[in-house]
């Protein structure tokens, strides 16, 4: 397989993360869902298309297998591929001058390595809507509905679906439960902590440590991530084979013995 890859691409070169987004029309990220997230990243600036190929533990997001290599190079060829745009949120520390902060799969308040929880003061569109002591709070697209969000209680939400999902995380209360809110909603998320930070997290993979009191203002986007789909796989099927969704074990073991 190796080696009709090699004779299909022919040439092969490393450059920056900068050219490649640049220089490519469709940007393949071969590894797993960190991968993939970090790929998804650098190509939303360049509005570039991502295709993920599995080549690590899960590989939720990756539209193919490795195996699948030789198929996939055809479809490409060929462009019998659709273009899937999924939604990114966008995220702002107001009063502190740093990065904004984007998120494919979620951006996460938490409390750090601090033992005690943080307060949590929510406002949608200028409604104030609860306060809570908890963990933290992740802030998660349709995309990351299927991660953290999810260990958490979150729910599953389809990625054609426009929507932003509140999730606490442990909170001290039995009435907090976590909200879906339309995308175009802003979104300010006001922390307070006993401790001198508080930490955010954008995809698991860039961490900002931030003074409390922190405000965070949550909007969607305007540029969203670029995803390649084929015929290689669907959603629901991926929900099945890799989370184990709506898998009844005793029905299956039932149908086994007779």
């Amino acid at each position: 397989m190796k080696h009709n890859i090699s004779e299909k691409t022919k040439k092969s070169n490393f450059t920056s993360n900068r050219n490649l987004c640049k220089k490519s029309d469709v940007i393949l990220s071969i590894g797993g869902d960190g991968t993939m997230l970090a790929t998804a990243y650098f190509a939303q600036f360049y509005n570039k298309p991502v295709l993920g190929v599995n080549f690590g533990k899960l590989g939720f997001l990756a539209e193919v297998n490795v195996n699948q290599m030789d198929l996939l190079i055809d479809i490409l060829k060929d462009n019998k591929y659709t273009i899937e745009e999924r939604l990114v949120i966008q995220g702002e520390c107001l009063g502190h001058k740093v990065e904004r902060l984007y998120g494919i799969n979620d951006i996460v308040i938490d409390k750090g390595g601090w033992p005690k929880m943080i307060e949590l003061t929510i406002t949608v569109d200028g409604d104030y809507v609860t306060t809570f002591d908890a963990d933290g709070l992740i802030i998660s697209t349709p995309t990351g509905s299927t991660g953290y969000s999810i260990s958490t209680g979150g729910p599953i939400v389809s990625p054609k679906t426009d929507v932003i999902t509140l999730c606490p995380i442990s909170p001290h209360s039995l009435n907090v439960r976590p909200i879906v809110l339309p995308s175009n909603s802003e979104i300010i998320v006001n922390v307070d902590s006993l401790h001198n930070e508080i930490h955010l997290n954008c995809d698991g993979q860039r961490v900002f440590a931030m003074p409390p009191a922190l405000k965070l203002k949550i909007i969607k986007s305007p540029r969203p991530f670029k995803m390649i789909h084929t015929s290689l796989s669907n959603y629901f099927e991926t929900l099945r084979n890799k989370l184990l969704w709506g898998i009844d074990l005793r029905r299956n073991s039932l149908n086994n013995k007779h």
